[in-house]
């Protein structure tokens, strides 16, 4: 006969047979009876200052590890302050889990106060969402909660744990894991997959996100550099493949109108390796155009854009592997044009990262971060103009260096992200990447980071605006206006909470000033002024003058 035990304690016991390390919480009364149970598990619970920093910590730690992060938050307002994680989560395929508390629903003493219906509100923006109406029923829904976060295409998973409930009393035992492995692609779409690559001209093969979650680099690198077709990345495919590769093309940062464009509107057959269609198309397809092979873990969500012949779906590491005996060998086609635009493109993003001016611009405060960081070191960047040039300009080396979100595109959590890759990789470098706009609103986490004892620097790019919707708002036309904002002394600002200042005061002074805070170790924060009037010329301008026919 099993023990009889309190819910939450069978909550917390489910967890640990799924593995979990660690749960980012901002708990409310809500949530007592888990944290009781927390006190003397083997999780460890970690205070946050917001319930966003919780949700990205936990997102992240998810996209890092393939295993679902997992957070908390009260009822109400805490619950609300989550939904933006979960579609931060959803949209970047990252897998996460969120435990939400509530009033008692047997009996109300209390009547609405702060209750909102959490699980309709985060429905549409996660692949589940649950309360749990019995201790009984915990198990079950724990087991499925984690399956789904997990299976491709991974996502957010919302449980709701009432407080009555979980004092409840139940004897039900915890369900544990078990492996799970995905398909391999049948004979038959491989052999059709292989004999449309030989007969294509102009081959390239586009790098997603997807190839970022699992481990398919080796089998992907082999793939490219046996049969010798150019790759290209989007944004959230960066350092799947050695990007210092002669095959690399670059990566699509912009939507359309860039050097890359060139050779991705010449080709005439694209393998799209572990893409969706939640970042932005890097290419767009017409009838009677190109053609696409689709290669995933799960079939193409088509739409207007997309619409894949072929579609090879099933362990994306086996696929290639299986792909790349079916072909036999290197593909043979004239590779001369492709070899020209990765020239212009190189040539075109290597301009200026000498540039002595200051105010520093973008060109040179990325080869100067490039210069900093080791082949396996990770940069996390919030959201802003400046994700663009590290997407075009900095070169990974290694899968999940470059975080970046260009799924939801959410401000607010690249310090988060940056902290969580810090506490998972402590003999790495780790530097956020914020503008100033998204560091300031979660910077109250540095408290977090300076508490838990992370190797941390913080990168503040300062120009006292939302520079992003400024470079738009010029773009389109209208007047420079209502955008500019003032910000703290961020120098004063990150001593204040224990972390170390640092302010570039000219550009040769940033490589040493980033080097004299790693080596130094702690949580350090460098404000960097930048100019960003290069951004029209170099991502507008100068782009409009190409001529593709080179």
């Amino acid at each position: 006969m099993n023990k009889v035990t309190k819910a939450s304690d069978l909550f917390v016991r489910a967890l640990e047979a799924e593995g979990v390390e660690y749960i980012f919480a901002v708990p409310g009364e809500e949530n007592l009876d888990m944290v009781e149970s927390l006190r003397t598990s083997t999780i460890r619970l970690i205070l946050t200052r917001h319930e966003q920093g919780a949700g990205f910590m936990a997102a992240t730690y998810g996209r890092l590890t393939g295993k679902a992060g997992v957070c908390m938050a009260t009822l109400g307002p805490g619950a609300t302050n989550l939904a933006t994680p979960a579609a931060y989560a959803q949209l970047g395929g990252m897998p996460l889990i969120m435990i939400t508390g509530q009033k008692p629903i047997m009996k109300s003493k209390q009547g609405q106060f702060q209750i909102v219906d959490i699980v309709s509100l985060f429905d549409p923006i996660c692949k589940m969402s649950k309360q749990i109406v019995h201790g009984n029923s915990i198990p079950s829904l724990v087991r499925e909660a984690f399956r789904m976060a997990e299976e491709e295409r991974p996502g957010a998973v919302l449980l709701e744990l009432p407080e009555d409930i979980a004092e409840e009393k139940t004897d039900e035992p915890v369900l544990p894991p078990h492996p799970r492995y995905y398909a391999v692609a049948g004979d038959r779409v491989l052999d059709q997959a292989a004999d449309l690559i030989k007969a294509a001209k102009l081959p390239l093969i586009l790098i997603g996100a997807g190839a970022n979650r699992k481990d398919a680099r080796d089998k992907l690198s082999d793939f490219i550099h046996t049969t010798g077709i150019p790759f290209f990345n989007t944004q959230m495919g960066k350092g799947v493949v050695d990007e210092r590769s002669d095959l690399f093309l670059g990566t699509a940062a912009l939507s359309s109108g860039d050097y890359l464009h060139c050779a991705i509107d010449r080709a005439d057959l694209i393998i799209n390796i572990g893409h969706d269609v939640v970042e932005k198309p890097p290419f767009f397809m017409e009838k009677g155009g190109k053609k696409v092979i689709h290669v995933n873990y799960k079939s193409a969500q088509v739409d207007q854009v997309y619409f894949p012949q072929i579609e090879v779906v099933g362990d994306l590491a086996r696929s290639m592997e299986c792909l790349q005996e079916k072909l036999g060998g290197v593909v043979t086609f004239d590779k001369s044009y492709f070899e020209k635009v990765r020239g212009e493109v190189e040539s075109h993003t290597t301009e200026g990262i000498d540039d002595p001016r200051f105010p520093i611009f973008p060109q040179r405060f990325v080869a100067d971060t490039r210069k900093v960081m080791g082949d396996k070191d990770i940069i996390a960047l919030d959201n802003g103009i400046y994700k663009i040039w590290f997407a075009r300009n900095y070169k990974a080396y290694q899968p999940n260096t470059v975080l970046l979100d260009n799924a939801l595109a959410t401000m607010g959590a690249g310090l988060s992200s940056a902290m969580m890759a810090a506490m998972l990789y402590p003999k790495r470098r780790v530097m956020a990447i914020c503008g100033d706009g998204g560091f300031m609103m979660n910077s109250q986490e540095m408290e977090t980071a300076v508490r838990l004892g992370l190797n941390l620097v913080v990168m503040v790019l300062n120009d006292n605006a939302y520079g992003m919707i400024r470079w738009k708002q010029a773009g389109g036309g209208f007047p420079d206006w209502g955008l500019e904002f003032g910000n703290p002394d961020f120098v004063k600002y990150a001593d204040s909470y224990g972390a170390t200042g640092h302010r570039i005061t000219a550009t040769d002074d940033l490589v040493p000033t980033l080097e004299a805070a790693f080596a130094a170790g702690g949580v350090h924060l460098v404000e960097i002024p930048v100019d960003y009037s290069e951004n029209q010329k170099v991502l507008i301008d100068d782009l409009a003058k190409k001529v593709c026919l080179i």
